[in-house]
């Protein structure tokens, strides 16, 4: 079969890969054609654009880079009408990927949709198209099945969340070899995750940042972003507490006793990693008060979100300072705390559906297609 796949960031770079290799295991002799990054690329087929070349984020830059986006979408229902797939899946990426699926399905192309965009939490009216341009969507969060069946009479496949996969296949490091090979001593680690773009590193980063020396029998360890030179965070390492590793996430939280983390699929890894943390989120002040208008979830991290309570505790905005950080560091340091939040950890990865997303979407994609 020919399959034809749009991821268009890291994260859908990662799922789509593992996607893949499972369904090769159903169909050895599936033939790829993408746009995804280089871990697709290494599970085989041809990529046709690098996410790389697809981020453009906020209103301004969007604008700013139009034409591109317009001459993509042109380019891209130009490729899938010559290699005339089987199936077309796409991952997550609802921008870009809801306007070729309105094509597609006139096209008379089958659609299938492995990670749902988050229209629970805004953009809800999107569901009108998944209903009218989706033929099978693919769902990882547990209570997103409710939101499209019982809400909006949508049947949906849940099939448990893919970082459990990632993470479990993932080639683990002594943590002895991580800390010699990354500078680090033997004081306990407090993981700082701020996040992916240069202005939201830059305004959590620095009060993260704030509270080392109150914490001294610790030291504090930033995971760099893909696709943010080393060069940029070398403003906010000035104390030898403080240390950086870029492309190592997930080996830095498998050592890590805490976690700093700003708001989105970084808490979710943290707690599959069993780190307590903190979520932290600052934004822009016009664009923060624009989103409390349009979204109206109890919290924000996914944590949270899909155990329906606080398990993480959230410092949103003003809240987000270093009075607060401090306070809340102190007690998911404390040993009774930390029992309880292992305890509700070891509850949400039961609810994500245990391992198995990829290998269950393929066999449904197959079984649909074949």
């Amino acid at each position: 079969m020919k399959y034809y796949i749009i991821a268009g960031e890291a994260s859908g770079d990662l799922h789509a890969s593992n996607l893949m290799k499972a369904l090769l295991e159903e169909d050895p002799k599936a033939d790829f054609r993408f746009w995804g990054g280089d871990l697709m690329q290494q599970v085989g087929g041809t990529l046709v654009k690098h996410y790389r070349e697809l981020a453009f984020m906020g209103f301004a830059e969007v604008a700013a880079n139009l034409r591109t986006i317009l001459g993509n979408i042109k380019r891209c229902k130009t490729d899938i009408e010559t290699y005339n797939p089987d199936v077309l899946i796409f991952v997550d990426y609802p921008g870009f990927n809801f306007r070729i699926m309105k094509w597609a399905r006139l096209k008379g192309y089958r659609t299938h949709y492995y990670i749902s965009p988050q229209i629970w939490a805004w953009k809800e009216n999107r569901i009108k198209a998944i209903k009218r341009d989706v033929d099978e969507m693919y769902v990882i969060l547990p209570f997103e099945k409710d939101f499209y069946e019982q809400k909006h009479q949508f049947p949906v496949h849940f099939v448990g969340h893919p970082l459990i996969d990632a993470i479990s296949h993932r080639k683990q490091v002594a943590p002895e070899t991580f800390r010699k090979e990354n500078g680090l001593d033997d004081k306990p680690v407090i993981a700082l995750l701020p996040g992916s773009r240069k202005q939201e590193i830059t305004k959590k980063l620095t009060v993260m940042l704030s509270v080392i020396d109150d914490f001294k029998d610790y030291q504090f360890v930033i995971a760099g972003a893909p696709g943010q030179d080393t060069e940029f965070y070398q403003q906010f390492i000035g104390n030898a507490n403080v240390h950086f590793v870029t492309g190592k996430t997930y080996d830095l939280l498998s050592i890590a006793d805490a976690a700093l983390v700003t708001s989105g699929t970084a808490t979710l890894e943290t707690a599959l990693f069993k780190v307590p943390e903190v979520v932290c989120y600052k934004g822009n002040w016009i664009s923060y008060h624009i989103a409390k208008r349009v979204i109206t979830l109890s919290y924000i991290s996914l944590v949270n979100l899909i155990m329906d309570k606080e398990v993480v505790k959230e410092l949103i905005q003003g809240d987000l300072n270093t009075n607060n950080l401090k306070a809340e560091l102190k007690k998911i340091l404390d040993p009774v705390h930390r029992e309880k939040v292992f305890l509700d950890y070891y509850e949400l990865e039961q609810k994500l559906g245990g391992k198995g997303a990829s290998k269950k979407t393929a066999q449904l994609i197959f079984s649909k297609i074949s």
